[in-house]
């Protein structure tokens, strides 16, 4: 079964930790696909590449169902696996964590690697910040040209999200809502009953 929300990261955030002198530079941003999140990896190798390990981990889907992580070159477990440990116990979805590290001449053992590449992703994915997606409804809302500004503009303050607007003969507006929201209750009140809505689907919102 489809869920109808789940957690993603509201923006891109880093954060860094020091553990003997290594550094830990995370940077966690949202992403759609797996080559967005391979994308992100790749920037900070571009970016920073005086370090040593750019490890990683994903998760995409509503439901997680893609889960990805890479140690990098870190003694295996030690780097990419407390990092995706670390975003599902966050329940974040959509979102890739990528850690740099800089080797500060002392080894940490596979503890200390543990705590540190988990420590950075925490501290990171609590500098992105979460926002929660909504399983938004579609309507198709037909009105006339003299009435289309007005109505997109009350719907607008109404909290509708108008995503799209067509011109042809009449105007078109797209609009999403969430699934309890009694949009034609709301387009009668709005044009005294004028104006009905016809379902287009379903998209993610937030």
């Amino acid at each position: 079964m489809t869920p109808t929300s789940y957690l993603t990261v509201a923006h891109a955030g880093t954060a860094e930790v020091e553990v003997k002198r290594s550094r830990f530079l995370a940077h966690i941003a949202r992403v759609a696909t797996e080559d967005e999140a391979r994308a992100v990896v790749d920037a900070a190798r571009r970016e920073h590449w005086d370090a040593r390990h750019h490890c990683s981990a994903f998760v995409l889907g509503p439901d997680g169902a893609v889960q990805r992580s890479s140690d990098d070159g870190e003694p295996s477990g030690t780097a990419g696996a407390p990092m995706l440990e670390v975003l599902r116990g966050r329940e974040v979805s959509d979102v890739v964590a990528v850690v740099t590290r800089w080797f500060g001449g002392t080894l940490l053992g596979a503890g200390g690697l543990v705590r540190a590449y988990g420590d950075a992703v925490r501290a990171g994915l609590d500098a992105a910040g979460m926002r929660e997606r909504v399983l938004a409804a579609l309507f198709d809302v037909d009105v006339s040209h003299a009435d289309a500004g007005r109505l997109e503009s009350d719907l607008r303050a109404r909290g509708v999200d108008v995503r799209d607007a067509t011109y042809a003969e009449r105007v078109t507006l797209r609009v999403a809502v969430e699934p309890a929201t009694d949009l034609d209750a709301l387009l009668a009140e709005l044009t005294g009953g004028t104006v009905a809505s016809t379902p287009a689907g379903h998209a993610w919102s937030g």
